[in-house]
């Protein structure tokens, strides 16, 4: 047996640590994030989505009561870039929860695995890293790449069926 390690990096910076790109960028998860539709979790997310061809691309989750019928910020966001500009990769995201009152709530959240495999596809699909950012009141947390979240990934090479 063979006991193995995997290594999560990841680089915590203050809100007012961030560049000017990726402080607009969390600016518009919030923004996002405040037109949740969670009328039964209450855990209202955004997400904000950077294309290569600099459009900035927003979601937020959307509750159903045919639970689980509903879809998560960073899946809105995704689909309908992909789906609106095919041709353009993603450079980066950024994802926030606000609470009841509209404020950023003081924990970093991450995507579920759904929303990690969605992103696992679309660095796949372009062959380009997804710069990560999820951001808290007091922190931001930014990985370089989808694999720093998901390093099992199912991959394209992972589900050969010709055989």
């Amino acid at each position: 047996m063979k006991q193995r390690e995997i290594l999560i990096r990841f680089k915590e910076f203050k809100p007012a640590e961030l560049t000017a790109e990726d402080k607009s960028l969390v600016n518009i998860a919030i923004e996002s994030a405040l037109n949740a539709y969670a009328p039964y979790s209450h855990f209202r997310v955004g997400a904000a989505v950077l294309l290569s061809n600099d459009m900035v691309i927003k979601g937020n989750n959307q509750e159903n009561a045919a639970y689980p019928s509903g879809l998560c910020a960073e899946r809105v966001a995704m689909f309908y870039a992909n789906a609106n500009y095919p041709e353009s990769s993603v450079k980066a995201i950024a994802v926030v929860v606000v609470d009841s009152d509209g404020n950023v709530i003081e924990q970093n959240i991450s995507p579920c695995g759904s929303c990690r495999q969605a992103l696992a596809e679309s660095e796949m699909r372009f062959k380009k890293p997804i710069k990560i950012l999820l951001a808290s009141k007091d922190s931001v947390l930014i990985f370089n790449s989808v694999e720093d979240l998901l390093p099992l990934s199912f991959n394209q090479g992972d589900l050969d069926f010709s055989k």
